[in-house]
C-alpha cells in the first residue's frame, strides 16, 4: 500500500521518482537445520511412547507401534502408513529388517492420481519400486511382534491402518500425539517445541545415531537422506561435539 501511495505522489510530480524503487529486499536464507529444542532425549521419548498407549480406548494402542517405528527407526509418518507385513523380517531374536518400499502420503484429493486423499508412492528421494533397508533392534522388533499379534495386517498387507481397514490420517495420528504430550511433558514442555510432531521423533532417532557415533553414511542411508543433507540439517543436533573436536586439537598441539 505505501508503494502505491508513493506511485501516486510520483503521478503528482511531487517526487522525481519512487525511492522504494532503490530498495533491495533480502530474503533470509534459510538452512532447514532441525531445532535442537525439538529433539527428545531418551527419557522423554520413553514416556512419549507409553504415554501413547493412553490415548483413545483402541486408537492409541493400535498406533504405539508405528509412533515407536519412528522413534527407533528413524522412519518418516508416511512411510510408515505404507509399511506391509511383507517388508518386516521379525525373527525373535537379534536386530533384524525393514525394507520399506511404499509411501502412503496424504494431499488434496484433487491433486492424487486416484482421487482419494492418499496414493501409493515410492520412497522418497528413490526411484519406484526401490527399498531402503532399515536396521531395527530387538526392542523395536519385539514392539512389532506383538502389534502383528494383536492386529493382523490388513487385506493389503499394510500393518498401520483404522479400524475399518483404511488409511490413517495424518490429523488422527496427530490428534493423539498432540494428547500423549499432555500426558507425558510438563505444561512448560507442552507449550515449547519439544516433540511437538510426530516427525520430530524421525529426528530424534537420527540425532541419536549421529551422537553415538554412527558414521554419516551409514545413518544416512537408514535415514533415507543424502550425506549432505543429513549433516546440515542435523549439525545443531549433534551434542558434545565440541569437546571432542577441542581434544582432538589438543593432542595434535601437543604431538
Amino acid at each position: 500500500m505505501f508503494h502505491h501511495a508513493l506511485e501516486y505522489v510520483v503521478e503528482l510530480e511531487e517526487l522525481s521518482a519512487n525511492p522504494l524503487d532503490r530498495v533491495k529486499l533480502r530474503r533470509t536464507k534459510t538452512t532447514g537445520e532441525i531445532d535442537r529444542r525439538a529433539v527428545v532425549n531418551r527419557d522423554q521419548a520413553r514416556e512419549l511412547l507409553t504415554a501413547v498407549t493412553y490415548c483413545g480406548r483402541s486408537r492409541g494402542p493400535m498406533l504405539a507401534a508405528m509412533f515407536a517405528r519412528m522413534r527407533f527407526g528413524g522412519i518418516r509418518p508416511a512411510e510408515a502408513a505404507g509399511l506391509r507385513g511383507k517388508d518386516c523380517h521379525l525373527p525373535k531374536n537379534g536386530w533384524r529388517l525393514l525394507t520399506p518400499e511404499k509411501t502412503a502420503p496424504q494431499s488434496k484429493r484433487r491433486f492424487t492420481d486416484s482421487g482419494k486423499a492418499h496414493d501409493e508412492r515410492g520412497l522418497k528421494h528413490r526411484d519406484q519400486k526401490v527399498t531402503r533397508p532399515v536396521p531395527i533392534p530387538p526392542g523395536l522388533v519385539a514392539i512389532l511382534r506383538d502389534h502383528i499379534d494383536r492386529y493382523g495386517v490388513g487385506d493389503d498387507g499394510r500393518l498401520f491402518r483404522t479400524r475399518t481397514g483404511g488409511v490413517i490420517f495424518g490429523s488422527a495420528y496427530a490428534m493423539v500425539w498432540k494428547e500423549a504430550r499432555t500426558y507425558a511433558l510438563t505444561p512448560d514442555q507442552v507449550a515449547s517445541p519439544l516433540a511437538a510432531r510426530p516427525y520430530d521423533l524421525r529426528h530424534a532417532a537420527v540425532s541419536l545415531w549421529l551422537n553415538a557415533g554412527v558414521h554419516a553414511p551409514e545413518a544416512a542411508e537408514r535415514a533415507g537422506h543424502g550425506v549432505d543433507v543429513m549433516l546440515r540439517v542435523y549439525a545443531k543436533c549433534i551434542d558434545g561435539q565440541r569437546e571432542v573436536a577441542n581434544q582432538r586439537i589438543m593432542d595434535a598441539l601437543a604431538g
